[in-house]
């Protein structure tokens, strides 16, 4: 009984080069993607959120009864407050670093409509995730795709 060998190819696939125009449109496409999702990004860090709004006072007064109810605290309610208070000591180093969305928005509004013509983005998905109907009429994006 014979056995079958398969022939292995010892040539390698012919490997073909971008054009520059290529790399170009792909570099357009990173960097475009790359502004609108810091765009978006900072407009979700930006969005108000349920509730009363802390002040840096008030938090500093939770940490300091915190401080205080970690002495006596036994050790399940000890990790509780110490995560507590990690997750207040966040909150004021992101309260003090507010993001200015001008730059953003200015590099947002250069290039939303040719990416958002790329992906195929409509009005509405723009809308969606919080962009202004302002900074999208900036961007020349219209209501109606036609």
């Amino acid at each position: 009984m014979a056995t079958a060998t398969a022939k292995v190819s010892t040539s390698s696939a012919k490997k073909t080069s971008m054009s520059s125009a290529h790399k170009l449109a792909l570099a357009k496409g990173r960097e475009e993607g790359r502004i609108v999702r810091n765009y978006l990004d900072a407009l979700e860090m930006a969005k108000p959120r349920r509730g009363r709004r802390r002040t840096p006072d008030s938090i500093n007064k939770r940490l300091a009864s915190i401080d205080e109810q970690l002495v006596t605290a036994a050790p399940h309610d000890r990790l509780l407050l110490i995560q507590e208070r990690m997750n207040l000591e966040a909150e004021v180093n992101s309260v003090d670093a507010s993001v200015d969305l001008s730059d953003l928005e200015k590099d947002f509004v250069k290039v939303a409509a040719s990416y958002g013509d790329r992906k195929g983005l409509s009005y509405p998905a723009w809308r969606a995730v919080g962009v202004s109907a302002a900074v999208l009429q900036k961007a020349g994006i219209p209501r109606t795709r036609g």
